[in-house]
């Protein structure tokens, strides 16, 4: 039997993606993983393309996309569709992406805006069927303190 992919769900409310995507990816390429990030739409993808050039001062994370080339050289590839050329163990899905399935991942990554009841509904079909599909899934929220706390 292939194993599933744990499931996460990240709940945006008090930040933005763009804020809080950066340091997901970082603590990925510390685990020694490489990254996909499938978005839902091309504005989205181009927005997390400059932005994670741009989102720190003092850094940068290293990244490309199907325009760039060099697929498989990529420590994190972004995309908009259910491919993984650069051997990703981890697959972010942003803005209503869907995952393709629950076992060629280590670990699928769901962010959602709680502020968005589109995306809530979005996030909550995702969780019944990763649930359905047998994965450990677990639920993720920003205390007060600015701190992720798992909530279920």
């Amino acid at each position: 039997m292939t194993e599933k992919s744990e499931v996460l769900f990240y709940h945006l409310e008090r930040q933005p993606l763009e804020r809080v995507l950066p340091g997901l990816l970082e603590k990925t390429l510390q685990r020694g993983w490489r990254a996909v990030v499938q978005a839902g739409s091309a504005e989205r993808l181009e927005a997390l393309d400059a932005s994670l050039w741009t989102y720190s001062d003092e850094s940068f994370l290293a990244h490309g996309t199907a325009k760039d080339g060099h697929a498989e050289d990529q420590p994190i590839f972004l995309t908009l569709d259910p491919v993984t050329p650069n051997g990703a163990g981890v697959r972010f899905l942003v803005d209503g992406a869907d995952a393709p399935d629950y076992e060629t991942h280590i670990r699928l990554v769901f962010l959602f805006d709680g502020n968005d009841d589109e995306a809530k509904a979005h996030a909550r079909q995702q969780w019944a069927a990763a649930k359905a599909a047998g994965c450990k899934v677990s639920y993720w929220k920003q205390s007060p303190e600015g701190r992720w706390e798992n909530k279920a």
